[in-house]
This record gives structure tokens, C-alpha cells and sequence, in this order.
């Protein structure tokens, strides 16, 4: 998949790119605008020693380049931070090399009409028996992963007489790559998710409360699609709604929508031997029979609705919660906003809906905001999913289960940033719940009505010392209950570092971490220790 990363590095450095040039010909109009852009490249020595279940100790030296950017204009805004790292590692430690980032930006083509917006993720993990959670990637392990992401599409927002219209189109790549098959302590593979295509799009139109009527009206369509290279499968949802909003108060309203639904979820079975079983590719997973036909897994068609409330005392505060019924089942979802100043934010969502493992990526991509600061891990330098700065921060990477069938998600997800003078602090926290969907006589069949369940939490601190110095610090921790028994697994971890200006460029980084690693999966826990010495030269 060499080209994928390079596309994918060099559609990041693209989209880097852009924004600044718009950015600058706004200021000549007189417009605010904002950019900061910062390449570097980074030359450490590590050491990383085995606590549990040994005692080895590994040393690599780390080389590594990147870029973060932060352009903000008035018509466009991008935030990126991509690195390009290689780890030599002496005596029995392994090479590696990695691509880890995230990126989202806009760009107006017709101001507050048409925009195109982008993003795109690229991240390292570890998986087991169907749960991926974070590693300390330094120790070499089969088990260690890729996570790729990337969408993009238009969006349009207009008024017509008294008409408000809006509406969105985005397609999306998603590709989860592992380097080996993997493989349970009985020697069977691990039915792990390969990569994906998402389609989606929607168009509502609307009135306002009070104008011309006292309550508001829309009329909403939309569709997804997501096709699952695993068995061909394919997830195709598409709805028609209307939507009334009542109001209360000037705060408070109540919402309420009824509409039609058609979900279907299908896939082609597996190719078999002689004996019937499904034949296992190299890389661990099953081999599609392209001639076989569509084994639908789940279908329904019907009436869908759901009742709720809007709550918006302030422009910082905001809630909009509700329930009823969806998939010919009851649903609910909702989210909360507090930004009570701009050194404060609290986000708190609930979602319900059924997917692919690359929907619930580009999903979360769609949902950052274009101005942040990504938090990395200061030993590592893995993109640990954690955005800050903006309006609200955002996290991206809970990954939670990575088995290949479609599902039904639901969840929650809170992510809070504060800053305190000199402290920035910002942390996220979740719950996620997977219930399989899969096709009886089909290869996957074993997996329908599984439920996976992930919990996670991880935050970032970083105080400045002065004008030249600084402390950070990382942690984080999964766990991840998988539906089938014995099969469990926590990580937890904790970094932290020391960077000191020591020109105006050049700036030396001393840090230390801990990681936790206890699986049912495999025989034996893990644990290691990783100091760092650094120094990082700033263009």
C-alpha cells in the first residue's frame, strides 16, 4: 500500500498548502486571517525496556519529519499535522517506518453557498481477536497496525424565498493494514475489517420559526452507502423526513419528525474448498466468491420517527435530545455544546447507526472542526486521536472493534478542553457498543448478533515554563469486551516530556513513558518502559 500512504501524505501537504495561499490573498483585501505553519525534523535516541513478561532491552535511533498548520481566512481553513518517522533499531530491535496525521480543512467556492471540505487520518494500532486499542509501537509485534482515512465532498447552504436549503455530498477511502495475518493462540485467523468506499449525501429544506409560519417545517432526504471489500458486503440506508419544530421559549422548542426508511444490509459468500470451508487469503482474511449471489443480512422498510427537544438559552450553550423509533427498533441520539468562554468548551455526543468500520471513520473525521491542535504522544510522536483548540475539541480514533462485518453502533462521546493560564488541558472519554450484522449461510455468519463494547479516556496537559520551556503530558487508556468469550484486552499508558528552546530553531526534548498491555488473547501481559533524547530543529 505504498501508494496510499504517498497519496495520502502528499494530498495532506496539498491541503496544507492551499489554505495558506487563500489566507494571503484575503489579508491583501484587508480581511482578519491567521496561519501558522511550522515543518521540522527531529533526530532522538530511544530505549525502551521490557518490564513483563521480560526483561529485553531495545534502542532505536528516531528520525523523523513533519509539518503542523493551522490556517484560518475567511472564506477557507485548514488544520493539518502529518508525520514521516523511521526507527532504526540496533541489536535485536526491528525498522519501522510510519505516516501518522490528521488533516481537515474547507474551502468556500461561493461564500456561504458552496464549500468543499476534506480530511483525512492516519493512524497506528494494535489489534487483537477483533479490538484495536493503543500500543507502544517501539516494541516490535506483529499485532501492530495502520489505520488510513480520507473523504471529501461539497457542501451547499442557501435561501430560497423562505426556504433555508442545505445539503452535503462525500465520498470516503478507509483502509485498516496489517502487516501479517493475525492469529489466535489456536492458530486460527482473526477476522479483521480490509478497507472500504462510503458514499453519502443529504438535501433539507426548511422554513424558520416564525417566518412565514409560527412553527418551522422541513423536508429532509438522504442515503449511505458503504461497500465493504470483506465479502463484498454492502450497508445501503435511505430515508425521506419531515420535521416540525414547536416553540416554548425563546430557549426552548420541541422537535419532532416522521418519515420513511430503507436499510439493507447484504454480502456474497465466501469461496470454499473441496470440504466447504471458506478458503483464508494470505493475509489472514476470507476469500470473496464473486460469482456467489447476495445473501441479505438484515432488511427493513418502514416508518421511522422520533420526538425530542431543543434547548438554546445562549449562543454557548446548546441541546437537542431524542428518541423513537429506527432499524425497527427504538433509537436514540442527541448531542450537548457549553462553551461558556474561549478558554473553555464541553462537547457530548450520543449517536445510533449502522455502518462499516470505514463509516464510523469518516464520520468522525466530517465531525472535527477545521482549527485545531493535534496531541501527540512526546515519545512516540503517534497521533493519539485527540484534537484541541477551536471551538470544541474533537477525537477521532476510537477505534473499538475491527471485525470485518457491518453492525449497528451506538454510543456516547464527551471531549473537554480548558485553558488556565499557562495549562492547556484537553480530554476525551467514550462508550461504544457494536452489534453484528451478518448473513446466515455466509462466511461471517458466526458474527451476527456478536456485541462488542470499547470504553476509552485520554487526555493531554501542557504547561509552559517561561518563554523557552515546557512540560508534557499524555495518557490514555482502553478497554475493549469482546463479544465472544476469553477474549478481552486493556491498554493503558502515560508519557511524559521536557522541551527547551535552545535557539530560536533548534529545541532539545528529554521524556519517559509506561505502557500497560493485558489481553486475553494472547498468553502473556506487557509491559514496558521508554525514555527519550531529542532534539527537534524548527524551519
Amino acid at each position: 500500500m505504498r501508494f496510499f500512504r504517498e497519496t495520502l501524505l502528499v494530498g495532506c501537504a496539498a491541503l496544507a498548502a492551499a489554505a495558506p495561499v487563500q489566507a494571503q490573498s484575503e489579508q491583501q483585501d484587508g480581511d482578519r486571517r491567521a496561519v501558522f505553519i511550522q515543518p521540522y525534523i527531529e533526530v532522538s535516541q530511544i530505549l525502551t525496556a521490557e518490564l513483563s513478561p521480560g526483561d529485553e532491552v531495545l534502542t532505536f535511533t528516531q528520525v523523523a519529519a513533519g509539518v503542523d498548520v493551522n490556517a484560518q481566512g475567511r472564506n477557507s481553513g485548514a488544520s493539518v499535522s502529518v508525520r514521516y518517522e523511521r526507527n532504526i533499531g540496533y541489536g535485536d530491535a526491528v525498522d519501522t517506518d510510519t505516516i501518522s496525521g490528521v488533516a481537515r480543512g474547507y474551502l468556500s467556492v461561493i461564500p456561504r453557498a458552496l464549500t468543499l471540505e476534506a480530511g483525512a487520518l492516519a493512524s497506528r494500532t494494535r489489534v487483537d481477536t477483533g479490538g484495536a486499542v493503543s500500543p507502544n509501537p517501539l516494541v516490535s509485534d506483529d499485532a501492530t497496525s495502520q489505520v488510513y482515512s480520507v473523504y471529501a465532498g461539497p457542501t451547499i447552504a442557501t435561501r430560497l424565498g423562505v426556504l433555508d436549503v442545505t445539503g452535503f455530498a462525500r465520498a470516503g477511502y478507509n483502509r485498516f493494514e496489517a502487516n501479517d495475518a493475525v492469529i489466535d493462540q489456536a492458530g486460527n485467523p482473526v477476522d479483521i475489517f480490509d478497507d472500504s468506499v462510503t458514499y453519502q449525501g443529504q438535501v433539507r429544506a426548511g422554513t424558520r420559526v416564525g417566518d412565514p409560519l409560527p412553527i418551522g417545517l422541513a423536508v429532509t432526504a438522504g442515503g449511505f452507502q458503504e461497500d465493504i471489500s470483506n465479502l463484498d458486503q454492502r450497508v445501503r440506508d435511505t430515508f425521506v423526513r419531515g420535521d416540525v419544530t414547536i416553540p416554548v421559549s425563546p430557549s426552548l422548542a420541541f422537535v419532532g419528525g416522521v418519515g420513511y426508511e430503507d436499510v439493507e444490509v447484504s454480502s456474497r459468500d465466501a469461496l470454499r474448498d473441496a470440504a466447504g470451508n471458506p478458503v483464508i487469503g494470505t493475509d489472514g482474511r476470507v476469500v470473496t466468491d464473486r460469482s456467489s449471489p447476495r445473501l441479505v443480512a438484515f432488511d427493513v422498510d418502514g416508518l421511522l420517527w422520533d420526538v425530542g427537544v431543543l434547548w438554546r438559552p445562549s449562543t454557548r450553550t446548546s441541546l437537542e435530545a431524542r428518541v423513537g423509533e429506527r432499524y425497527d427498533s427504538t433509537t436514540y441520539y442527541g448531542n450537548f455544546t457549553y462553551i461558556p468562554s474561549r478558554r473553555s468548551a464541553l462537547s457530548i455526543s450520543v449517536y445510533d447507526g449502522i455502518s462499516g468500520f470505514g463509516g464510523v471513520l469518516n464520520n468522525a473525521l466530517s465531525a472535527l472542526s477545521s482549527d485545531f491542535v493535534a496531541n501527540r504522544n512526546p515519545v512516540t510522536g503517534d497521533f493519539g486521536g485527540l484534537v484541541s483548540g477551536g471551538e470544541t475539541p474533537g477525537l477521532v480514533n476510537s477505534f473499538g472493534s475491527v471485525r470485518s462485518a457491518a453492525f449497528r453502533g451506538r454510543g456516547v462521546n464527551a471531549t473537554y478542553q480548558r485553558q488556565m493560564g499557562r495549562l492547556t488541558a484537553a480530554f476525551g472519554a467514550g462508550y461504544d457498543r457494536r452489534t453484528f450484522i451478518a448473513a446466515a449461510g455466509s462466511a461471517l455468519e458466526a458474527a451476527d448478533g456478536l456485541r462488542d463494547e470499547s470504553y476509552y479516556v485520554t487526555g493531554a496537559l501542557t504547561r509552559q515554563l517561561g518563554n523557552s520551556a515546557n512540560l508534557q503530558a499524555n495518557a490514555y487508556a482502553n478497554w475493549f469486551e469482546a463479544g465472544t468469550p476469553g477474549n478481552d484486552l486493556t491498554a493503558v499508558g502515560a508519557s511524559a516530556a521536557y522541551n527547551r528552546s535552545i535557539t530560536e530553531r533548534l529545541s532539545a526534548r528529554a521524556a519517559l513513558a509506561v505502557d500497560y498491555f493485558d489481553s486475553e488473547f494472547t498468553a502473556e501481559d506487557f509491559a514496558t518502559a521508554t525514555a527519550l533524547l531529542g532534539l527537534r530543529y524548527n524551519f
